[in-house]
């Protein structure tokens, strides 16, 4: 009786195979996306918190450098691939309230597409024909002390 099963275990296997390599790649690049998006998100913190200590209208150029490069001299690799500082829009500053006089800087990423290192692994509910995801708007404000 044990030698009629004696390849079962290998078929199975086999046929299991393609869900779990599925599985795996999704779970990986499920987790680039957030590690990406944090990243992004991180940078557009550090940008409006330089931005913040500023005159207000003044290094612009330097925030979008952090934004994209990390470094306000705008050298080196971006931090996510295809980043760049066409994405970061113009920051702007916003004064509210009387009693106290409230300013505000804003600093946003726009049209940033995640591109994954395999195709379509996130099939069509999520990405675009080109198997890219774009994500929304990553922005962050803070009060401004001048």
């Amino acid at each position: 009786m044990k030698t009629r099963q004696k390849g079962t275990a290998l078929v199975e296997f086999a046929l299991i195979l393609p869900m779990l390599l599925l599985l795996t790649f999704i779970t990986t690049e499920f987790g680039r996306a957030i590690f990406q998006y944090n990243t992004i998100t991180k940078s557009v913190r550090d940008a409006v918190r330089y931005l913040s200590v500023q005159t207000p209208g003044t290094h612009v150029a330097e925030a979008q450098n952090l934004v994209v490069y990390g470094n306000v001299a705008g050298t080196g690799t971006p931090l996510a691939p295809g980043l760049s500082v066409a994405n970061v829009l113009t920051p702007t500053w916003q004064t509210a309230g009387s009693n106290p006089l409230i300013n505000t800087v804003q600093v946003t990423v726009s049209g940033y597409k995640f591109v994954p290192l395999y195709g379509s692994v996130f099939g069509v509910a999520f990405a675009d024909s080109t198997g890219k995801i774009t994500y929304s708007n990553i922005s962050a404000t803070m009060r401004s002390s001048i």
